[in-house]
């Protein structure tokens, strides 16, 4: 693909440089269009979002030109934009992605809604220690660190890429200290006679394998397969992450994951099957689709 060509002129001014690359992007189908225009010239810049509008007249010089335009190449080819600007907003906070790792959905703030109920803000007896399985960018494990820390965090993932890229984060965000990270898969590299949890959660791979291909793009062309595929009914990892939990949980701890939103009645089934829970909830995202179950441990 050719690199767009943004017409000759005497000036682009921020302005007037976000208004036709909206119109571009509007023509070629891509998604929020005048967003994605501010995140990616915001990126060139160096400049928070809103410091746009506070320099709509500031003209750009030949090399940012340049930049700004290798990025509408890009978007157009359908990379997300997260991908692109290497960083997403998460719980309030700006998450470091690369492609090695999944990007931060809203649908996700939902796991940490669920799980931040349960912990108590005020540590005034012993604290909880709380482990979450495949962190990928470790957003989800950050934001509860944040949240609640008194409590004890823990994260693992079977990629040592992803690891790197959430030990980045948590050093953004001060949290390095609070959360120890290692590699696993799942919950295979622990010993459930020396270790146990009070809270174990999880974003596992939910997508059936024959469903990968028919996501947009910018998913099932950029995203890591492994932190998508849930096998042939995508419960592959959900499976096995229930059916072994309960061996590293406390009594009355928790087990929280997030789950396609057509898979409740599944789960229910292999929950019940397992028969080492109890308290069995379903929470909905704010589209209204089941999202988040949450059991305990008898």
């Amino acid at each position: 693909m050719e690199t767009p060509l943004i017409p000759k002129t005497s000036e682009w001014t921020i302005a007037r440089l976000l208004n036709w690359t909206t119109s571009y992007f509007k023509a070629h189908t891509i998604d929020s269009p005048r967003l994605t225009a501010e995140i990616l010239l915001s990126h060139v810049l160096d400049l928070k979002r809103i410091e746009l509008y506070l320099r709509f007249d500031q003209p750009l010089i030949s090399s940012e030109l340049a930049d700004f335009k290798m990025l509408i190449k890009r978007r157009l080819l359908r990379e997300p934009v997260a991908y692109i600007a290497g960083s997403k907003e998460f719980w309030s906070k700006d998450i470091v992605v690369t492609r090695d790792v999944l990007i931060p959905r809203p649908d996700t703030e939902c796991l940490v809604e669920t799980s931040l109920a349960l912990l108590p803000e005020n540590v005034n007896s012993e604290s909880r220690r709380i482990i979450e399985l495949g962190t990928g960018s470790g957003a989800l494990i950050i934001a509860l660190a944040s949240e609640r820390p008194g409590h004890v965090f823990y994260a693992s993932d079977d990629s040592l890429k992803a690891l790197e890229v959430a030990k980045t984060n948590a050093r953004r965000h001060q949290l390095d200290n609070k959360i120890a990270f290692f590699a696993g898969n799942w919950l295979s590299s622990l010993s459930a006679d020396k270790t146990r949890f009070d809270m174990i959660i999880s974003n596992p791979p939910y997508i059936p394998t024959n469903k990968i291909n028919n996501l947009a793009p910018e998913i099932c062309e950029y995203e890591p397969l492994a932190a998508l595929d849930g096998g042939m009914d995508g419960l592959d990892s959900i499976k096995q992450i229930i059916h072994s939990a309960h061996h590293f949980l406390n009594k009355n701890g928790f087990l929280i994951l997030e789950m396609g939103y057509d898979q409740k009645t599944a789960i229910q089934a292999i929950v019940n099957t397992c028969g080492y829970y109890e308290d069995i909830t379903f929470t909905k995202d704010l589209g209204g689709n089941d999202r988040v179950v949450r059991m305990s441990k008898k």
